[in-house]
């Protein structure tokens, strides 16, 4: 401690220092109200729609379509609980988390069940359309909405297990909602880092790239045999309208999650082996931003889900248009207009 107070009195005298230390801060404080405020309006508006859209009859009984609706149904969550949490936390001070010691547990333990569910929904998504674009007839039954609908409830009874520990190892220690320091910290530190970033970016890899190789593979097995193949190409064409599409939202998908997911876990294995070194102000402040600003990726990679299906599929815009539309006309009988 008193090292921390040497350093400090040090910077004070340097000036510029402090300078980096306000302005660092101050930025944290910014993007954290305005940039975080942004990602809960739009995750907010986003996934609603999106579990609308996806509850409609085209794509109710679409397995791939119910891991996405139940991914977005976690995300909602997510934005109104964990969200707003770090966006009143790091950008208007409000310190509840770090203040009672139940809600700081409640807190991390839903934020890790509600975003493992997201995440893991999408990658079962990946492993559907894998099964559904195989040549193999056994495949293709685990590939069903039958099943999704137990890996969905199986996945979340699992994940609300796997996380009890955080009920049991989070504590407020030095006014700061943690983690317990020591073996368990620096084990939960690389848990974490290959929960929520190198296993599920390893394993949407692997499965995009077999359900592009499956969807060649089809696509090149009915130009070399058309002709005794007249049932099969039917199959497929009908797959290119709906579930193409499907193919096209998740590998967009993937690509954003990807990219906005890699910082968190890159952070996380960092601070795993520096998790017992004496760090000064400075390089505290720096650490907290970069944080911070890996937790706002994630978001953004989840608010951004519902501009990528837009973008990405015809039927996705043509399903929420008709809905649109259908609320406007029971408005406008309703109020006899």
């Amino acid at each position: 401690m008193s090292n921390t107070t040497m350093n400090y009195s040090q910077i004070n005298d340097e000036g510029q220092p402090v300078n980096l230390i306000n302005l660092i801060s101050f930025l944290n404080k910014t993007f954290s109200q305005y940039g975080l405020g942004l990602i809960y309006l739009m995750g907010n508006i986003g996934s609603a729609l999106n579990c609308i859209v996806f509850y409609q009859p085209t794509f109710r009984k679409s397995p791939c379509a119910m891991y996405f609706l139940a991914s977005n149904f976690f995300q909602f969550f997510s934005f109104n609980f964990a969200l707003l949490n770090r966006m009143l936390l790091y950008g208007y001070d409000v310190q509840v988390i770090n203040t009672y010691d139940w809600f700081c547990k409640i807190r991390f333990y839903l934020f890790y069940i509600l975003t493992a569910n997201s995440r893991y929904n999408i990658i079962m998504a990946s492993i559907d359309r894998y099964f559904a674009s195989s040549q193999n007839v056994a495949r293709r039954r685990y590939s069903s909405s039958k099943v999704a609908l137990k890996i969905i409830i199986i996945s979340s009874i699992i994940w609300s297990l796997i996380y009890i520990q955080v009920l049991i190892f989070y504590d407020i220690n030095d006014d700061i909602c943690q983690y317990q320091s020591g073996v368990y910290g620096m084990i939960f530190s690389i848990y974490i880092s290959i929960d929520s970033g190198i296993l599920p970016i390893l394993l949407m890899v692997i499965f995009g790239v077999l359900t592009i190789r499956n969807i060649h593979q089809s696509k090149r097995r009915i130009g070399i045999n058309q002709a005794s193949h007249v049932e099969q190409h039917i199959r497929i064409n009908h797959l290119s309208r709906k579930d193409m599409q499907l193919y096209r939202m998740l590998i967009n998908q993937l690509f954003l999650f990807i990219f906005l997911n890699l910082p968190n876990p890159c952070y996380l294995i960092y601070y795993s082996y520096t998790i017992n070194a004496v760090r000064p102000l400075i390089r505290l402040t720096i650490e907290l931003f970069i944080s911070n600003m890996t937790y706002v990726f994630i978001y953004l990679g989840f608010a951004l889900t519902f501009a990528n299906f837009l973008v990405s599929s015809d039927i996705f815009r043509r399903e929420l248009q008709l809905f649109i539309l259908r609320k406007l006309h029971q408005l406008q009988i309703r109020h006899g207009i």
